[in-house]
């Protein structure tokens, strides 16, 4: 069975009969030990209300696409949890393995799920080269336990650990980071769900979680840069579209996605083809009369917010950033007369050229004329003649340009693109069976071309293709039908 869909359903039981150890889940077995709840500490907060609930109901299991949950022993009552603060190295995107640092082999680090009212022990050890600490954000706990260096504790030094304690009265949407600044830019960042006794209502069937990021990375460099100020790779739980794993929901079900930022950029985060209301912010949840419609929520650095909505619209719908450089990837400055020069230019300058801060020349010259702008730096090559686009790695007469975007739909031009000033701008690019798994299938072919930088979908399917996706979910990798290619694109540059 996938571990991702037997991890959901070893959850779900869970949750709902009030055990949740590590063994339990590692094994999919049962320890026959029940978690005995500890007494919840009163709110103390009135205007950090819970929702009513019908008395019984437990909260859904939080799904975080592609990142793992992190699992607990109990010792005497109290849930244990074991971080490793630590190098990673993750692929964000088909073939770019970037180094980042994060918590357990992931950035972000592992989801961490817990009850409102649990007391919480988490061991942290330090396997960076340098000091760390781990800091609670938005909790409500003792000093010693903050997680400041210098201010609540000393740095854990590496190699070294430290015990973190406490009981938790609140209930939301909360997270974990390093207070460290630089080593935040690099990825350590994780959900930390606290879920109130009893599920809120209207209650929802799916709740997903997904922590926004972005990393500045030079081509032919593996190492984000932490210093900058533009980023061109932006992610959703550590990947970059269409690398994302779309969230994937019945046709009637009611949603709940959690979002979390930690970077340098607000996002604006919008979904296609659904009203929805937000209902939490990082601080828990909001009283009712507080929730207002919309259809795009702005996500700002060190908050969260909790979406809401009915799925009674059935489609792959996008959901993303809607600054327009965080809806691509590896961002140089490749646009525009740089793919009409047939000797080659630069195809990115320095930082301060860039910024039109130059050392010599003028801003009107042609050689400066496609890095100017808040790029990120200098490009893949110091010269480059020629675009990647497929349409004109396959482009000669208006006629072989169509056949080779045959099923794209696109009308065959009738002048030359090198007649239009400002070509080429954007770029389509297909590579469907490159990020294939079993949350894509029954996509429309060629639907990767439109996903890049900070997006992913929620896939609302009819009752036959939503099982048809968690039958393939089961099976193993080797036995998933391929996704056919798309005619006419080539998918080997």
């Amino acid at each position: 069975m996938d571990r991702r869909r037997r991890s959901f359903l070893q959850r779900a039981a869970v949750f709902g009969a009030g055990l949740f150890t590590a063994r339990g889940m590692a094994a999919g077995q049962q320890n026959g030990r029940e978690q005995q709840m500890p007494p919840g500490m009163q709110m103390d907060h009135s205007h950090m209300q819970m929702g009513t609930s019908a008395e019984g109901a437990v909260p859904p299991p939080v799904v975080t696409p592609d990142v793992p949950d992190l699992p607990f022993e109990l010792d005497n009552g109290v849930k244990v949890f074991h971080l490793v603060a630590e190098p990673v190295k993750q692929e964000i995107f088909p073939g770019r393995v970037v180094d980042l640092w994060g918590y357990n082999g992931s950035a972000p680090g592992p989801t961490i799920q817990v009850n409102q009212g649990d007391r919480v022990r988490v061991i942290v050890d330090n396997h960076l080269p340098e000091p760390t600490s781990v800091h609670w954000h938005g909790f409500e706990i003792p000093i010693e336990m903050d997680g400041v260096p210098g201010i609540s504790q000393d740095p854990i030094l590496p190699g070294g650990r430290f015990v973190y304690e406490f009981t938790l009265h609140q209930q939301g949407t909360f997270f974990y980071h390093s207070h460290m600044p630089m080593q935040e830019m690099l990825g350590m960042i994780g959900f930390f769900i606290m879920h109130p006794k009893q599920a809120y209502q209207p209650r929802v069937d799916k709740d997903f979680g997904l922590i926004l990021q972005e990393y500045a990375i030079l081509p032919n460099n593996s190492v984000p840069n932490t210093l900058s100020m533009e980023f061109n790779w932006l992610t959703m739980n550590g990947k970059a579209g269409p690398a994302t794993t779309p969230m994937i929901v019945r046709l009637g079900d009611r949603v709940r996605i959690r979002l979390v930022n930690l970077g340098m950029d607000h996002h604006p985060i919008h979904l296609h083809g659904n009203t929805f209301y937000v209902t939490a912010s990082e601080a828990g949840r909001a009283p009712e009369s507080t929730w207002a419609p919309g259809n795009t929520v702005l996500v700002a650095v060190a908050q969260a917010r909790e979406i809401e909505f009915d799925a009674k619209y059935a489609g792959d719908w996008m959901l993303h950033c809607h600054m327009p450089h965080h809806m691509m990837n590896q961002m140089v400055s490749m646009v525009g007369p740089l793919t009409e020069m047939h000797g080659g230019m630069h195809t990115g300058m320095s930082m301060e050229d860039g910024m039109g801060m130059l050392q010599q020349g003028h801003a009107l010259s042609e050689e400066f004329g496609p890095s100017l702008g808040r790029a990120i730096g200098v490009g893949a090559e110091f010269e480059r003649a020629t675009t990647n686009l497929p349409i004109q790695q396959q482009s000669g007469t208006p006629e072989q340009m169509q056949h080779s975007m045959e099923g794209m739909q696109h009308p065959t031009p009738q002048t030359g693109a090198g007649l239009v000033p400002g070509y080429p701008q954007d770029m389509f690019m297909v590579m469907d069976e490159m990020v294939a798994k079993p949350e894509t299938h029954g996509l429309r072919r060629g639907w990767t071309g439109a996903m890049m930088g900070m997006m992913t979908l929620v896939r609302v399917l009819p009752p036959e293709l939503y099982d048809e996706i968690q039958r393939l979910r089961g099976q193993p990798q080797e036995n998933r039908p391929a996704t056919p290619p798309m005619p006419g694109v080539d998918h080997t540059h």
